[in-house]
């Protein structure tokens, strides 16, 4: 008789597992899941069956878990166990006024320099988004997305600003990953193409008006959607029909 599949299938082991990464191990394995809502908000966590999908023990797991509350995506509770945090679209709005200034402050610093290496870059991004667009493959869309703003960053080189992106880009990620449709997706490359051909143009006026509509879009959606479902928000039920809930332009 075939034994039941795991309801944590969507967890790949590691070939290769050492004493002091174990615990690293786990914690990616366990926020990717996650980001990418194999682990839905809401959902609790059975650690035993992680461990036995995983093949370790119970510490490594705690451990990650630990680290997962500390970034907002798991909560911990006293003879409850471990869940996977509801989004708060409160933190979502804030990390995407942070981008939203940051984004536009490195246009306006890379803008006009000559930089053959970054501009080929954002050719070759812009071509691997329309062709993971085009295999309807939302997964590696998402990180070639990812991708395109990291390209943009990278070009302010300014180490500490990647930091602040990367260390609040999990929630938001999650978000993200509600929304993500086809529609969405050829959205953004449109998004995208705009602000590449402000870029291109050498115009940080356009090219920062495109990056601040590409976000205001973006928050558009979240917002009808944080509506239409409620429960998979923690402040859900308190987002009221207003259009100003996140400054826009």
């Amino acid at each position: 008789m075939k034994p039941p599949a795991s309801p944590y299938s969507f967890l790949t082991p590691s070939t290769v597992l050492t004493r002091g990464n174990v615990t690293t191990e786990v914690t990616t394995a366990l926020r990717h899941a996650i980001v990418s809502l194999a682990l839905p908000p809401g959902s609790s966590i059975d650690k035993s069956l992680v461990c036995e999908r995983l093949g370790v023990s119970r510490f490594p797991v705690s451990e990650a878990l630990s680290r997962l509350q500390a970034e907002g995506l798991v909560d911990i509770a006293p003879q409850r166990g471990s869940t996977v945090s509801l989004v708060r679209i409160a933190d979502v709005r804030e990390y995407m006024l942070i981008r939203k200034g940051l984004e536009s402050e490195a246009l306006r610093v890379f803008i006009g320099r000559d930089d053959p290496a970054l501009i080929e870059a954002l050719h070759a991004n812009m071509a691997a988004q329309r062709k993971a667009a085009e295999g309807d493959d939302a997964a590696a869309f998402h990180e070639i997305d990812l991708e395109f703003h990291d390209i943009i960053y990278r070009a302010m080189e300014f180490t500490k600003i990647k930091g602040i992106i990367d260390s609040a880009r999990a929630n938001l990620d999650r978000a993200r990953w509600l929304i993500v449709t086809p529609r969405r997706l050829a959205l953004t490359i449109a998004e995208h193409q705009a602000i590449f051909d402000g870029i291109l143009a050498g115009s940080k006026e356009q090219a920062i008006a495109a990056i601040r509509a590409h976000i205001d879009a973006v928050m558009v959606e979240l917002f009808a959607f944080a509506r239409e479902h409620p429960k998979l928000f923690a402040d859900g039920a308190s987002l009221g029909n207003d259009s100003d809930s996140f400054p826009f332009g």
